[in-house]
């Protein structure tokens, strides 16, 4: 797209937003231009909670399907739309009933299934809990079970697990294939070849590379350690279109360097024309299973909110 047809497009998209009376809440992973046109940009976890009290009647998120599932959720009264309904996260339905009915039988009352906002409402609604990246450790440890069934993402989970010992954490067979795929060795040689660097990684990615990382976190707690740190290098280890963000908040002091092919498939898709078009045509309207499916996967986020402190 020209700029002068991505600044047409930005002008056209801010008029609707007021006719509509919408807001764009926009993932930290979509492309630049559209986290520019967006009201507010964050990861899942910030995105959720603002999206409990905007005034606005109507939602786009600029996001993967389960972000836009979740809106709904916590916002059944609002008109939820996705730019693009299509995009889609293949770890969200990495999850099997049969697991979860699995752990209860062996476990009873003391397990607690914690399943990462990465997931369907259908697997939202057989958990007792939602969590997201930058709260998986606090709400587990604030949990009173001592057996805890993490779906669906075995990386976090894991994660989680070494953070929290005194907890008994079951792991799933799921995980984000873009995150795992990323290659501790290609990390290795970016140390090599940048020293002074920090390494920042997802929680998402395998043990291998986490070891290697200075900082593991959140999206937003990766953006956050390169804005406070006083280094001015940093490889970064989870998807690039966090690129926007990085250079909005540290300005151009500090330099950032990426594993190959880091980007999200599914989050590309999301252009600034399918912006556009779903508040022309109030077009990607989220829709919802069925009402007990509903409220039992909403009660999950809720909870989420509420141990989180919110």
């Amino acid at each position: 797209m020209s700029q002068d047809l991505a600044a047409e497009t930005a002008a056209r998209i801010e008029q609707l937003k007021k006719e509509r009376d919408a807001v764009v809440l926009a993932h930290y992973y979509v492309p630049a231009e559209v986290q520019a046109v967006a009201d507010y940009v964050g990861d899942s976890f910030a995105l959720a909670k603002l999206a409990v009290d905007l005034p606005q009647k109507v939602l786009v998120i600029a996001g993967v399907e389960f972000m836009g599932e979740s809106m709904k959720l916590l916002n059944p009264a609002k008109t939820v739309l996705m730019p693009e309904p299509a995009a889609g996260c293949p770890m969200a339905h990495m999850v099997r009933e049969q697991t979860i009915a699995d752990a209860r039988a062996t476990y009873g009352d003391d397990v607690a299934v914690v399943c990462y906002v990465n997931s369907t409402a259908h697997a939202k609604s057989l958990s007792d809990v939602c969590v997201t990246s930058s709260n998986a450790v606090p709400v587990v440890r604030a949990l009173p079970q001592h057996h805890i069934l993490f779906i669906p993402d075995q990386n976090l989970g894991r994660y989680v697990a070494e953070q929290v010992p005194q907890k008994h954490i079951i792991l799933n067979d799921g995980c984000c294939p873009f995150h795992n795929a990323i290659a501790a060795g290609e990390v290795a040689s970016l140390k090599e070849a940048h020293p002074a660097a920090k390494v920042l990684a997802h929680p998402e990615c395998t043990r291998e590379v986490l070891e290697l990382a200075d900082c593991i976190g959140s999206t937003a707690e990766i953006i956050a350690y390169a804005a406070e740190n006083a280094a001015d290098e940093f490889i970064v280890v989870t998807m690039e279109g966090v690129a926007a963000e990085l250079a909005r908040r540290c300005g151009a002091g500090k330099r950032f360097w990426f594993v190959h092919d880091s980007s999200c498939p599914e989050m590309d898709k999301i252009t600034l024309e399918r912006v556009r078009a779903c508040l022309e045509d109030m077009s990607g309207a989220v829709e919802l299973p069925d009402e007990a499916t509903c409220t039992r996967a909403a009660a999950a986020l809720t909870r989420m909110l509420e141990v989180s402190g919110r």
